[in-house]
């Protein structure tokens, strides 16, 4: 998913929990009426230039696009300690899951956004904030974790949203993408959640495990699954 890295539109603060949280607005070029909208959430290494290619590739298939920095003015160690702790201890309600929350909420106050038409994807932390969302929060129409784990308890996905979600096939959590699937389809929840044939940890990020084809793939799903979920959903 990584491309050239874009400059934000428009960079931002909202507090969240009694602290300031940072964000930068990816838009897309020309849109007629307000455009849906995509809440970015970043992997272990925060808000960076891969990140930022990500949002703005949402931009330019027509999203308003936030990224959020959940680790903003803080230590990214000790902000990945208590945001990991918080998934595995109190996945449904921590204070990363109250974070993104708040900056959906940001996201569809912002103007040309049509706060109906809503979505996030996150990767690894990221991809477990983006589930947990999906089961906590009326306003996301869908959302594309990418190697994330699924919420405790597992019996919280039937409240979810509609997932699309990409697991690597070499990674610890494959079972969470297997886990995931098989939830949701019982639940009669709209999902695509593949196992990506070779892939590993990160297979979508910029590094040493990016994978193209799969990364491109993963991609592709994302994009139809919000055409019909997000793009093509109102209240």
């Amino acid at each position: 998913m990584t491309t050239a890295t874009p400059t934000p539109d428009q960079t931002l603060t909202f507090p969240s929990g009694g602290r300031s949280l940072n964000a930068e607005v990816f838009r897309p070029g020309t849109v007629q009426g307000n455009a849906p909208g995509v809440l970015v959430i970043h992997e272990a290494f925060g808000l960076n230039d891969d990140i930022r290619a990500i949002a703005g590739r949402f931009a330019r298939a027509g999203y308003v696009a936030l990224a959020v920095d959940l680790f903003s003015g803080k230590s990214a160690a000790v902000c990945m300690a208590r945001l990991m702790g918080g998934i595995f201890l109190n996945s449904l309600e921590h204070q990363g899951v109250q974070d993104t929350r708040e900056a959906l909420k940001v996201l569809g106050t912002l103007d040309g956004v049509d706060a109906t038409r809503l979505g996030a994807v996150g990767f690894c932390l990221g991809g477990s904030l983006a589930v947990a969302m999906a089961c906590t929060d009326d306003q996301v129409r869908a959302v594309a974790p990418y190697y994330g784990f699924n919420p405790r308890p597992a019996e919280a996905l039937r409240r979810a949203c509609p997932v699309v979600g990409s697991f690597p096939e070499q990674d610890f959590t494959k079972k969470q993408g297997e886990k995931m699937r098989d939830g949701l389809s019982a639940a009669g929840i709209p999902n695509d959640n593949k196992i990506d044939p070779g892939a590993k940890h990160s297979f979508a990020n910029a590094g040493p495990n990016f994978d193209a084809v799969a990364s491109e793939d993963a991609w592709n799903r994302v994009m139809t699954f919000f055409d019909t979920h997000v793009v093509g959903t109102s209240r």
